[in-house]
């Protein structure tokens, strides 16, 4: 059903970009028309017209009563039309060579597009490493700024006044045209007129729609100092205190915090920064001198390895704050004694929408799911990718469940798998490198995002609690009070 809804628009869509296509010929062939009749008036009532119709009219008398009539000066006067016939002829063709001449001049601009495009990704990361390393880099990055600026600007105002050309058209043929602009704008780009149209007709403005911008929303209202909950919940402690109350699996923690001078050399646990996202600064001790480093997908032979690795990470940052602690080590394979895969869940308020496997041994791996099963691509890991092992419909409902008791629109859920089911991990409210995703899937994905506000206002204004959440927080209020 929805490949035949797909076809059947993709054949609405071209029948339109043809009807479009067909009545700018048509309005073409009108206007040239109305140019003829006023260049025939105007050639007609012209002087050199009045003294050669007469000999145009005896053209048409019998051959042989012709030389009687042709004096030499309207033979003269024959020769000039013909001469001005001809320059018409010329100028029409100079005319026909200018429009083939801006054609090209179009065809080498998306040339140069595409290869500035391509120098991009190349000669212009080797210019800006050379101003760093030259001192001029704040120049470079002006001028860098200043060209993007201009180039976008230019081709926005010609969108937007492309999209004006049709504001007096049909409202099929103006919806269709709307639309195909609207792929070209970014969300801030979109001109009110567009919108307004959008609002009384039918024109998506799913392109307004992004996972990326949403979540860089979310980040500006949490530097304002808002209280965000998906951002309470990625404290490992808080996180493990509220899926105690749901009575989730988890892995038992010490309840001592550590430097990374101090840690105690003990087997079978895992290391993690207090606070931290992206496996970023978390190792697996199998034992002393076997410590699988996630991030780097490495292994350390040796706890010297191990603190002058934990060093790095607060040295590059991926670490904020020294502050470490410890907590069971879940095995994939008890047997074997193999790391587990992660589950990670991408709920939106009570709905999974995406969901990613990672396999970390003996190579890193990754599988990304839709809520249904299925194996999609999403423009992350593209050279990493592998045929998973999927999750069960019980896990899935699991993640449900725990994304329904938190007030936000987003957050990720992680999950270690095992041999005895899934155990919890973390709650991630920004993934890493998540501007990573192709333009179809940050749009899609913004769209659930979208959604999932709508579903949250909703449930708030009518009454829902949300009280395991509240009872996480009520601890730290009592101690600001």
């Amino acid at each position: 059903m929805e490949k035949q809804l797909g076809f059947e628009l993709n054949q609405q869509n071209e029948l339109l970009e043809t009807l479009v296509k067909k009545e700018a010929e048509l309005k073409k062939l009108k206007k040239d028309q109305k140019t003829i009749a006023k260049n025939i008036k105007h050639i007609e009532q012209s002087r050199t017209w009045k003294y050669v119709a007469p000999i145009w009219r005896l053209t048409q008398v019998p051959s042989k009563l012709t030389p009687i009539f042709l004096s030499s000066k309207y033979k003269q006067l024959e020769i000039q039309n013909k001469q001005l016939l001809q320059e018409n002829k010329t100028l029409q063709h100079e005319l026909t060579a200018a429009q083939v001449k801006v054609n090209d001049d179009l065809n080498d601009a998306e040339s140069i597009k595409l290869t500035l495009d391509k120098i991009n990704s190349g000669q212009l990361q080797k210019s800006v490493k050379r101003a760093k390393e030259e001192g001029n880099i704040i120049d470079c990055l002006n001028s860098l700024i200043q060209s993007k600026r201009s180039y976008d600007a230019k081709y926005n105002s010609a969108l937007k006044y492309a999209a004006r050309l049709f504001k007096k058209e049909k409202q099929d043929v103006q919806n269709f045209i709307y639309t195909k602009v609207l792929s070209g704008f970014t969300v801030e780009d979109i001109p009110e007129f567009i919108v307004r149209a959008a609002k009384e007709n039918e024109i998506a403005l799913s392109q307004t729609s992004s996972f990326i911008a949403s979540l860089g929303m979310r980040s500006r209202r949490r530097q304002f100092g808002e209280v965000l909950p998906e951002w309470v919940l990625e404290h490992k402690v808080d996180a493990y205190q509220f899926v105690d109350r749901l009575d989730i699996k988890r892995p038992w923690v010490t309840d001592n915090r550590y430097n990374y001078t101090n840690i105690p050399e003990r087997e079978g646990m895992v290391i993690k920064p207090i606070e931290g996202a992206g496996s970023r600064g978390v190792y697996l001790v199998f034992s002393k001198d076997r410590i699988f480093d996630v991030k780097r997908s490495r292994t350390h032979n040796g706890w010297e390895a191990l603190t002058k690795s934990m060093e790095e990470d607060l040295h590059l940052g991926w670490v904020a704050d020294d502050e470490w602690m410890m907590e069971e080590l879940i095995y994939g394979n008890e047997e074997a004694k193999l790391p587990p895969r992660d589950m990670k869940f991408y709920c939106f308020y009570g709905k999974v929408a995406l969901i990613l496997e990672v396999q970390r041994y003996p190579q890193l791996k990754y599988c990304w799911w839709t809520h249904d099963g299925k194996r999609v691509r999403t423009g992350k890991y593209e050279d990493e990718l592998f045929k998973g092992e999927g999750f069960t419909e019980e896990e899935l409902q699991q993640a449900v469940a725990i994304s329904s008791e938190i007030p936000a629109p987003f957050i990720r859920i992680d999950f270690l798998t095992t041999d005895q089911g899934m155990v919890f991990g973390e709650f991630t409210p920004k993934p890493g490198n998540y501007d990573e995703f192709d333009k179809q899937t940050d749009q899609w994905l913004g769209e659930q995002f979208l959604e999932a506000e709508g579903r949250l206002i909703y449930d708030l204004l009518n009454g829902k609690k949300f009280n395991h959440y509240h009872q996480l927080l009520s601890p730290k209020r009592e101690l600001t009070n």
